[in-house]
């Protein structure tokens, strides 16, 4: 018999049932929910099919709680900075320069020349067209 998911004591179980039944959020409240009844002793195969989370996200989302506690419950997606972005300042200004003038073959501007000229720009690949099945 498999054994169950042990849930770090952060939050009583009434906290945890208070936290899901006050929560505003969906993310949230699902969040306590998944937690609030691992912590009653559910396996985690009723608390995926109640809650619609697959086994692996359960994992993880008990991997953080415990870890972390009650903060790491609800959407984290704002923490998220992101990648850093491709263009710094100056080289964003030297694009939008440099696309006020038709491109060298006197056409207009597609997405395909951009790449070639930030190849240049850059000293990488920006795009293959044969990665993209162009001709």
């Amino acid at each position: 018999m498999p054994s169950r998911i042990k849930i770090e004591p952060h939050l009583s179980l009434q906290e945890l049932e208070q936290g899901y039944r006050k929560a505003k959020q969906g993310i949230e409240k699902i969040h306590y929910q998944v937690i609030w009844l691992l912590a009653q002793g559910k396996r985690t195969s009723y608390v995926s099919h109640v809650t619609g989370y697959s086994l692996s996200w359960i994992y993880e989302l008990v991997r953080s709680y415990n870890r972390s506690g009650a903060k790491m419950l609800g959407d984290q997606r704002q923490h998220n900075r992101g990648r850093k972005p491709l263009l710094d300042d100056q080289q964003l200004a030297l694009l939008y320069q440099r696309l006020q003038s038709p491109p060298d073959d006197q056409g207009l501007w597609n997405g395909v020349k951009v790449a070639k000229w930030l190849t240049q720009l850059l000293d990488r690949t920006i795009f293959s067209s044969k990665r993209m099945g162009i001709s």
